[in-house]
C-alpha cells in the first residue's frame, strides 16, 4: 500500500469511514475505495456497478476476500469502523444486553440522565453518560456501524434520542414500547416534521418476536434483531 494511501486509511479510520484496499491480483494494481453508498457523487458516478456490489457485501459481512469482477480476480480487503452500540436508558434490560453486545464486538455506551439509575454500581467498566441525549450524543458518532436502542419508555429522554437518530444513518434504531406505546411516539414525532419514510425505521416493539419474558430474553431478543439488520437479513 503507498504511503498516501496509508495516511488516507488512518485519516479515515479515525472518522469512522469504512474504506476497503482493492488489489487486482494478476496486475497488482492497488486502489483504496470509499464504501459506495457513502461516496462523494464523482467517485459513486465512477465506480462500475459490479465492483460497488461487491465491496457492498463485503461491507456488509465485514469479510475480506477475492472476487471475480469484470473478468479479473479482486482482492477486497475491508477496513470497517468498529461497532458501537448506543443505549438509551440504564435500566434492567440495558444490564443483561451489555455483555452479550461486548460479545459480539461492539462497544456500548449508556446515555441516561437520571444517575440514580446510571450509576457505576450497575454499569461497571461501560462508557456511561448523564447529560440528557441531545449533549451527549453530539459528542458521538452516529453511523452505518452503530445499533442504536432506545430503552427509558419515557418520552421526555427517548424522544430526541430517536429523533437525532432518524436524521443520521445507524444500521439499527430500535425502542422499547408496546404497539400502542409506538403509535403514540410515531404521532409525537411526526408532529415534529419527521416523516412517514423515517419514523418506519424504528423497530418497535423492539427486538424479534420470540415470547421473551424478562430483561435478559428481551435481551436476546433484541441482539438477535441487531445481528439480522447487520448481516442485511429479514428476520421473523
Amino acid at each position: 500500500m503507498k504511503l498516501s494511501d496509508i495516511e488516507k486509511l488512518n485519516a479515515a479510520i479515525a472518522a469512522r469511514r469504512p474504506m476497503a484496499l482493492a488489489t487486482w491480483i494478476a496486475s497488482g494494481r492497488q486502489e483504496l475505495l470509499p464504501h459506495p453508498d457513502q461516496a462523494t457523487a464523482s467517485a459513486a458516478t465512477a465506480m462500475p456497478d459490479e465492483l460497488a456490489d461487491v465491496l457492498r457485501d463485503r461491507f456488509r459481512t465485514d469479510r475480506s476476500g477475492t472476487n471475480e469482477i469484470a473478468g479479473e480476480e479482486v482482492f477486497v480487503r475491508v477496513y470497517n469502523p468498529a461497532l458501537q452500540m448506543i443505549i438509551i436508558g440504564a435500566v434492567h434490560i440495558a444490564q443483561a444486553l451489555i455483555p452479550m453486545a461486548k460479545a459480539l464486538g461492539y462497544a456500548p455506551v449508556v446515555i441516561d440522565p437520571r444517575t440514580a439509575f446510571n450509576s457505576e454500581e450497575r454499569f461497571a467498566d461501560v462508557p456511561r453518560d448523564t447529560r440528557w441525549p441531545d449533549e451527549a450524543l453530539a459528542d458521538l458518532t452516529v453511523d452505518a456501524r452503530t445499533a442504536f436502542i432506545a430503552l427509558t419508555h419515557d418520552p421526555k429522554i427517548d424522544d430526541p434520542a430517536l429523533k437525532i437518530a432518524l436524521a443520521a444513518a445507524p444500521f439499527y434504531i430500535g425502542a422499547l414500547g408496546s404497539r400502542r406505546t409506538h403509535a403514540s411516539r410515531v404521532e409525537r414525532l411526526a408532529a415534529q416534521g419527521i416523516s412517514e419514510q423515517s419514523l418506519a425505521r424504528i423497530r418497535a416493539p423492539i427486538g424479534l418476536d420470540i415470547g421473551a419474558v424478562g430483561a435478559p430474553e428481551i435481551a436476546v431478543s433484541i441482539i438477535a434483531e441487531v445481528t439480522a439488520a447487520l448481516r442485511g437479513r429479514t428476520a421473523k
